[in-house]
């Protein structure tokens, strides 16, 4: 059938993010009296936030949701403001800010570390547009900031906040490279190689971080309804103004490795961008109703992570296999798969969908499945104080997982790769989809 062109209409993104935070923050609002959610704020703002701190625990959904909808906001305020780029990478910005301001990030523990990124590009002299994206997903230390804050003093929590803003942008550049886009939460490897040397130093200086655990249940009917609306909404949005010709696109994003960087705002139509993020979020979702787990503030952070990295990387195809692995390996160890360790790998830890991309399932089962193990230890000395735990867990697994497949896996899964989308979509002469070549990876 050949492809028709269709606009991509990416104008509208930054739009559709501020109503999306506005949105949380309208639910937020509706859950509880307004001097419960001032009250709630204030709790939020006065707590370290180490993991695993589930704000819907601590202080109630209506202001756990207001703060995700106000770090929301700042953060498509600041790309807007930036003149940042529209493409996958602000989609993942946005799901990785409204996520975990469910749990560890507040609206004012993120300031230091976004300040400290803006003094880093202006040591180098360059603009802060460039760094924009890495000084949103820096703010994975924000416990830090609160941390020091609290115990200490605060002006010594916004020094802190500083000192990481600069050091987290080099050490992404570089950690990024090591890991030969096969862990998509990059920067969480990168942030938790700068905690694995700030961590220590607070342990010698006689500060004791420790990680917690707070954690909501029996909210899976109310959340899981509002989430399967919401993902409901995505995917027919998507779907309206031309369904079959997104829906065959969307097969096309399918066969896609999501090896990093893939960016499928530049390279596909908005609706079928659209429909992805729908279907990741209801795979997510009804992950943890399955299986027997608990829809709360950590959980469905991860679930909005997921959302937004299904502009950059994540499909179902690539997803399933590592959390069939992670699940598989709940089963075989000593951890219960319904811990909410393993509850929060089993979504995060599809930072490794690329080996299920390039290799086929099985090794995206055998990634998910060493992933359950190492997520477990790796993060033990950081004392919760890097939120992307999985993301640093999944950049040891890339590491070492990536070149013994490279060199003992003959045959690897075809795919389509990024210049065979350009040609199917920006060619003024149209294509057939079946006359793009499958390549390995």
């Amino acid at each position: 059938m050949p492809h028709q062109m269709i606009p991509r209409n990416n104008h509208i993104l930054l739009p559709g993010s501020a109503l999306f935070g506005l949105l949380l923050l309208l639910f937020g609002l509706f859950q509880a009296p307004l001097p419960e959610i001032l009250s709630g704020l204030r709790t939020i703002v006065l707590h370290e936030g180490v993991l695993i701190t589930d704000y819907i625990a601590l202080v109630g959904i209506g202001p756990a949701f207001v703060n995700s909808g106000l770090v929301t906001l700042i953060s498509v305020a600041l790309l807007k403001l930036a003149h940042d780029p529209v493409n996958g990478s602000t989609l993942v910005g946005v799901g990785l800010m409204s996520g975990f301001s469910l749990f560890g990030k507040n609206f004012v523990n993120i300031w230091p570390i976004i300040i400290g990124a803006a003094l880093y590009a202006l040591l180098r002299k360059e603009s802060f547009t460039r760094h924009l994206n890495v000084a949103l997903r820096a703010t994975s230390l924000a416990p830090m900031v609160s941390f020091i804050a609290i115990a200490l003093n605060p002006w010594m929590g916004i020094l802190m906040g500083l000192v990481i803003g600069i050091l987290v942008p080099p050490v992404a550049e570089h950690a990024h490279q090591v890991q030969n886009g096969m862990n998509l939460y990059s920067l969480g490897f990168a942030c938790g190689l700068v905690a694995m040397m700030l961590v220590p130093a607070f342990k010698a200086f006689g500060l004791e971080p420790a990680s917690t655990l707070h954690w909501s249940t029996d909210n899976n009917l109310y959340l899981g309804t509002v989430l399967t609306l919401l993902c409901l909404f995505f995917i027919i949005v998507g779907l309206i103004r031309s369904p079959k010709q997104v829906l065959s696109n969307y097969w096309l994003l399918l066969r896609t490795s999501g090896r990093a960087p893939s960016d499928y705002i530049r390279t596909f139509p908005l609706g079928t961008v659209l429909v992805n993020t729908g279907v990741n979020g209801l795979l997510s979702t009804y992950y943890i109703i399955l299986t027997g787990g608990d829809l709360n503030g950590a959980t469905i952070g991860a679930i909005f992570t997921i959302m937004g990295f299904s502009a950059h990387g994540k499909h179902a195809f690539n997803c399933v296999p590592v959390m069939a692995g992670i699940f598989l390996g709940g089963l075989l160890n000593h951890v219960d798969p319904n811990t909410p360790s393993l509850q929060m790998a089993g979504l995060f830890g599809t930072t490794l969908a690329p080996f299920a991309g390039i290799f086929g399932w099985p090794f995206g089962l055998l990634a998910g499945l060493i992933h359950s193990s190492v997520v477990l230890q790796a993060g033990l000395p950081l004392e919760g104080m890097n939120l992307y735990n999985n993301g640093f867990s999944g950049g040891l697994v890339a590491i070492v997982l990536y070149p013994v497949l490279i060199s003992l896996v003959r045959h690897r899964r075809p795919v389509l790769v990024e210049e065979d989308l350009f040609a199917l979509f920006e060619s003024d002469t149209p294509q057939s989809v079946d006359q793009l070549p499958n390549r390995k990876d």
